[in-house]
């Protein structure tokens, strides 16, 4: 098990019943870290407002306003389980805020921080190897895709072609003293 800081925290909030049990009410949160175990979602690490710390709720749990979209599933928030211990946590400055479309979609959502994945069989297969994406949606839930499932809206650079269905995945390794 791997834990990692989010690159600042943020301020957020969780669906009382999975960890207080009753009905659905989302209270204020800070989430600060995120985890990785093989086979299970990513692990939120959040601060209560009593200061109580809880971890490992699924992406499901999350939102980033009090009245969010509801009925938000884990298959909704995060297409695949993880699948190493090991990552890195990113802000890219040139992501961050932009506004992506998602699933081969219309929908939009806001880039936040990439995870990074590295040191597990998958992440060293080309083909394979992914980042996620940490993305706010319009309907203020937490959404998660590796980049092959998101076109960023960059309105000095890119222009709307449609999703690209050209673009080959990656099969070979660089290495410059190779033969």
């Amino acid at each position: 098990m791997s834990s990692r800081n989010l690159p600042h925290h943020l301020y957020a909030h969780v669906d009382s019943s999975f960890f207080r049990g009753g009905e659905q009410r989302f209270e204020p949160a800070v989430w600060f870290a995120i985890r990785s175990e093989p086979d299970r979602a990513w692990g939120c690490s959040v601060m209560l407002e009593c200061g109580a710390v809880y971890r490992d709720l699924p992406p499901s749990a999350l939102a980033f306003s009090a009245t969010p979209q509801l009925d938000w599933t884990l298959k909704q928030a995060q297409v695949w389980d993880c699948y190493g211990t090991e990552f890195d946590v990113i802000r890219y400055q040139y992501l961050a805020g932009l506004d992506a479309r998602y699933d081969g979609t219309e929908d939009k959502a806001t880039c936040l921080f990439t995870a990074c994945p590295h040191s597990d069989g998958f992440s060293a297969a080309p083909d394979q190897s992914k980042e996620f994406m940490f993305m706010r949606t319009r309907g203020d839930r937490l959404l998660i895709r590796p980049t092959n499932m998101v076109l960023f809206e960059e309105r000095s650079f890119t222009k709307d072609t449609g999703w690209p269905t050209d673009i080959r995945t990656a099969t070979k390794i660089w290495e410059c003293e190779s033969d």
